[in-house]
């Protein structure tokens, strides 16, 4: 009879062994797929930026500093290869185009341009699709942490030697008040 409730302990703790390996595996595979969706919308947003840059250079061709900026953005958002990297190539691209958009303004031909516009707005649903993508990664980090720092999962983690994830942050820029003028 001891023998039998000695097997069902060692089976039980086997079986929250496994649970507790396969959660941690299964929330850190959510959080790399989630940074993959970043990635695409990334992407996406990159591969628009030739097509953008196009109709916007017959109008604008003094302004050289600004299209050279968007490109070498660009550029280095697409060559990154870690999530820092990509990330701040990321906030290097969304401050050009930012200049972009305000130098647009001043070329009321080019604002009316239905390709412009198409591309203004396309860009405009890519970003909301990258906003809602952090928002996901940032969720399944915050379900990894919560197993992370919780008991028994905070023991778990250490046997597995699993280190707590890193929310996608903000940069200080993001955070001001824009300055809307009329």
């Amino acid at each position: 009879m001891i023998g039998w409730i000695i097997l069902g302990i060692v089976v039980l703790l086997i079986a929250v062994f496994i649970s507790y390996y396969n959660r941690f595996a299964l929330l850190e595979n959510r959080i790399e797929n989630s940074f993959s969706q970043i990635d695409v919308q990334l992407k996406k947003r990159a591969d628009l930026i030739p097509n953008l840059m196009a109709s916007v250079k017959g109008y604008m061709k003094h302004e050289k500093g600004v299209m050279d900026s968007v490109t070498e953005a660009r550029k280095a958002l697409v060559g990154a290869k870690s999530i820092d990297k990509k990330l701040k190539a990321d906030n290097a691209l969304e401050s050009a185009l930012g200049r972009l958009f305000a130098i647009a303004e001043n070329y009321p031909n080019l604002k009316a341009s239905e390709n412009f516009v198409q591309l203004q707005e396309e860009l405009s649903a890519i970003e909301d699709k990258v906003a809602y993508s952090r928002q996901f990664y940032n969720d399944s980090v915050l379900d990894y942490d919560n197993l992370f720092s919780t008991f028994p999962g905070n023991m778990f983690a250490k046997m597995f030697s699993r280190k707590q994830k890193e929310y996608l942050q903000i940069t200080e820029a993001e955070r001001k008040v824009p300055k809307v003028e009329f």
